[in-house]
C-alpha cells in the first residue's frame, strides 16, 4: 500500500535543490510583508508617534553612517527604500529562484519516472499482463505521472510559501500584540485542523473513484482493441449504453459526494474566515482605543491578519487540487511497487560474449503448475538433438504453451529442470538466453512502424541482405512488390493493413534474421485459410535441418515432417515417434488425426 512517504520520494533526487528553491519562494513571500509593515511606520511618522525600536536602529545606524541627521524625511525615505527592495528589486529575481525551479523539477522527474515505469513494464511477471489489461495500466501510468507534475509546482511554488507568510504574518502580530497574535493562531489552527479533517474523508472517496475509473478506461480500451467483434455482432448501442450507466456513476460520485463535499468546506470555511477577520478586526480596534497600540500598528495588524485569512481560500483550493490529484498519485507507486517477475532481464547495456548453443535441449522431469493445486505438467522428460524438429501436439489445455513457456523462462519449473548444451538455463544469463531462441506465435505481433522496423525488430544491426534472404525464405517477397513504398510501407498499429498469412509470414521471417539456435512456431498456423496454411508450411520446410526447431501445431498436417511428434495429454507425455509410427501405434495421436481427417472430409 502506497503512502504519503512515497509521494514525496518522488522527487528524491532533486530535494536538495527543491529544499532550496521552496526555501528561497518562502522567503518572498514573508518580504512581501515588509510592504504593509512599512506603510504602518510611515502612517506612524506622519501622524508623529514612535516607530518601532527595529526601525529607530535601522534609521540610527544609515544617519550614522551616511553623515545625515536623523528627521521625518530621513525615516521616510529608509521606510521607502525598504518597499522599493520588497517589490522592485525582488520583481526580476523571484522568476528564476522559485518559477524556474518549480517547473524544471516536475519536468525532469517525470522524464526520470516515465523511464522508470517502461523499465517497470517491461519486468513485470506474464501473469501480471493476464490480470490487467494495457488500457488499465497505461492509464495509471499517465495520470500518476501527469498529477504529479501538476501538483509540485502548486505545493512546492504556492501552498508551503503560503504557510510561510502565514508564520511570518504570526510572528509580526506577536511583536505588535501579543494576545491577538495567539487568537490570530488559534483561530488558524481550528481552520486548517479541520479542514484537513474533512479533506482525507474526501480523499478516501477520490481514491475510490480513481479505482472506479480506471476500470471505465479499461472496458474503452477493450472496445478499441475488439472493435471488429463489437461491430461484428452489431454491440455498438448495447457498448454505449453500458458506457453511459458507468458514466452516470461516475458523475453522481463527482458531482454529489465529492464535489459536494469540497462546496459544503469551502462554505464553511469562508463563514468562520470571515468571523475571523471581523474578530482581529474588533480585537485590534479595541487596543488602539485604548492605546496599547499605535495607529501604524492597528494598520499594520489589520493588514496582515486580512492577508492570513485571505490565504485560506487558496490554500484551501490547492489542497483540494491536491486531493483530487492524490489517489491517482498513490496508485501509480502502487503499480511501481508491484515485483519485478522471476523471469526479469537486465535492461542495462552490455557487452558481455553472447551465447552460442548447438541447440540440443534436454526436460529433465519437469513439473509446472500456475497454482500449487493444479500441475499443468507432470515429469516430463525428453531429449532433442541440434537441428531436429520436434513437435508437439494434443488436445487443448494439455500443456504444449506452457512447455514454450518454461522454455523461454517465463515461469521456472516446480520441479526438474531445462538444459540447452547441457547447462541449466536458470544458470544462464536470461537477456543473452533469450537472444539464441526465437518464437513465432499464433497471432504476430506487429509494431507500428515500417515493414523494414518489423522484420528487424529482434536484431537491429541486420542489414538489408540479411533481411532480403530472411524474406525469401519466409515468403515475405510474394507480397512485398504489392506494397506501395516495399519495406518502407508504415504497416500500421497491430499490423492492421496485413493480412493473417502476411502476418504469420512477417514473423518467420523476424524470428529468422535473429538467426537463432532454437526456432520455434507455437500454432502459426492455427487461424489460417488452406493457401495462407500451404504458403506458411512450404516457409516452414526450408528451415528444417538448419537448427533446432520445435513446433507446436493443432493441424496435424503442419508435423507430418517433424522428426520426432511428442504427444502430450493432460500434462504428461503419452506418445512419442514419427508420423507413421504413431499412426501404426493407434493411440492418441491416431484418433486425433483421424477426427481432423474426417473434418477435413466433411468441410
Amino acid at each position: 500500500m502506497a503512502t504519503f512517504r512515497n509521494i514525496l520520494t518522488y522527487y528524491r533526487a532533486y530535494w536538495p535543490i527543491a529544499g532550496l528553491s521552496i526555501a528561497a519562494s518562502s522567503l518572498f513571500e514573508v518580504l512581501d510583508l515588509l510592504v504593509p509593515y512599512a506603510i504602518g511606520q510611515i502612517l506612524n511618522v506622519l501622524s508623529q508617534q514612535p516607530v518601532d525600536a527595529l526601525i529607530q536602529r535601522l534609521v540610527a545606524a544609515v544617519a550614522q553612517i551616511a553623515g545625515l541627521p536623523v528627521n521625518t524625511a530621513l525615516q521616510l525615505g529608509i521606510l521607502m527604500g525598504v518597499i522599493f527592495v520588497a517589490t522592485v528589486v525582488r520583481a526580476p529575481i523571484q522568476p528564476w529562484i522559485g518559477g524556474w525551479f518549480h517547473w524544471a523539477i516536475p519536468l525532469r522527474a517525470r522524464r526520470d519516472h516515465a523511464e522508470q515505469a517502461v523499465a517497470k513494464i517491461l519486468t513485470l511477471p506474464l501473469s501480471f499482463y493476464d490480470e490487467h489489461n494495457p488500457g488499465r495500466i497505461a492509464g495509471r501510468v499517465a495520470r500518476g505521472l501527469t498529477n504529479h507534475t501538476w501538483s509540485y509546482p502548486e505545493m512546492a511554488g504556492q501552498l508551503i510559501p503560503k504557510l510561510a507568510r502565514v508564520i511570518g504574518i504570526f510572528g509580526v502580530i506577536l511583536l505588535i500584540a501579543w494576545p491577538i497574535a495567539i487568537a490570530f493562531l488559534i483561530s488558524f489552527l481550528v481552520i486548517l485542523g479541520l479542514s484537513l479533517r474533512d479533506l482525507r474523508h474526501l480523499i478516501r472517496r477520490e481514491t475510490l473513484l480513481d479505482s472506479y475509473m480506471e476500470n471505465t478506461e479499461s472496458r474503452t480500451s477493450e472496445i478499441i482493441t475488439n472493435i471488429k467483434t463489437v461491430k461484428a455482432f452489431a454491440a455498438e448501442a448495447q457498448e454505449l449504453q453500458r458506457l453511459q450507466q458507468r458514466l452516470d456513476r461516475e458523475l453522481t460520485v463527482v458531482l454529489y459526494r465529492i464535489h459536494k463535499g469540497y462546496v459544503q468546506l469551502g462554505t464553511w470555511q469562508r463563514t468562520v474566515v470571515q468571523s475571523c477577520v471581523f474578530g482581529i478586526l474588533t480585537l485590534t480596534l479595541i487596543a488602539t482605543v485604548n492605546g496599547r497600540i499605535s495607529l501604524g500598528h492597528f494598520v499594520t495588524t489589520l493588514t496582515v491578519s486580512s492577508m492570513a485569512y485571505a490565504e485560506m481560500e487558496p490554500l484551501s483550493i490547492l489542497a483540494e487540487f491536491f486531493a483530487r490529484r492524490y489517489a491517482a498519485m498513490k496508485r501509480f507507486h502502487e503499480f511501481m511497487a508491484q515485483p519485478a517477475g522471476a523471469d526479469q532481464v537486465s535492461l542495462a547495456p552490455h557487452d558481455a560474449v553472447a551465447y552460442q548453443f548447438t541447440g540440443k535441449l534436454e526436460l529433465a522431469h519437469v513439473g509446472f503448475g500456475y497454482h500449487p493445486e493444479r500441475r499443468v505438467l507432470e515429469d516430463i522428460h525428453l531429449r532433442i538433438e541440434p537441428y531436429q524438429t520436434v513437435a508437439l501436439v494434443g488436445r487443448s489445455g494439455s500443456g504444449k504453451s506452457t512447455l514454450v513457456k518454461l522454455l523461454f523462462r517465463y515461469f521456472e519449473p516446480d520441479q526438474g529442470q531445462i538444459l540447452i548444451d547441457g547447462q541449466d538455463i536458470r544458470t544462464l544469463n536470461v537477456t543473452q538466453y533469450r537472444q539464441r531462441l526465437a518464437i513465432v506465435h499464433q497471432e504476430v505481433d506487429v509494431f507500428n512502424g515500417t515493414l523494414f522496423d518489423n522484420l528487424t525488430y529482434g536484431n537491429p544491426q541486420a542489414g538489408t541482405a540479411q533481411v532480403q534472404a530472411a524474406c525469401r525464405i519466409a515468403r515475405v517477397d510474394d507480397f512485398i512488390q504489392d506494397l506501395p513504398q516495399g519495406y518502407a510501407t508504415v504497416v500500421g498499429e497491430r499490423g492492421v493493413r496485413l493480412s493473417g498469412g502476411q502476418r504469420q509470414r512477417l514473423g518467420i521471417a523476424r524470428a529468422l534474421i535473429v538467426d537463432p539456435d532454437v526456432l520455434i512456431f507455437d500454432e502459426a498456423t492455427s487461424n489460417l485459410d488452406y493457401e495462407s496454411e500451404r504458403a506458411i508450411q512450404q516457409a516452414m520446410r526450408s528451415i528444417l535441418g538448419t537448427r533446432t526447431l520445435l513446433v507446436i501445431a493443432h493441424r496435424l498436417s503442419t508435423v507430418r515432417d517433424a522428426d520426432q511428434i511428442v504427444v502430450l495429454d493432460q500434462g504428461r507425455i503419452v506418445e512419442v515417434g514419427n508420423h507413421d509410427q504413431l499412426l501404426r501405434q493407434g493411440g492418441l495421436y491416431h484418433r486425433l488425426h483421424a477426427l481432423q481427417a474426417m473434418g477435413e472430409l466433411l468441410n
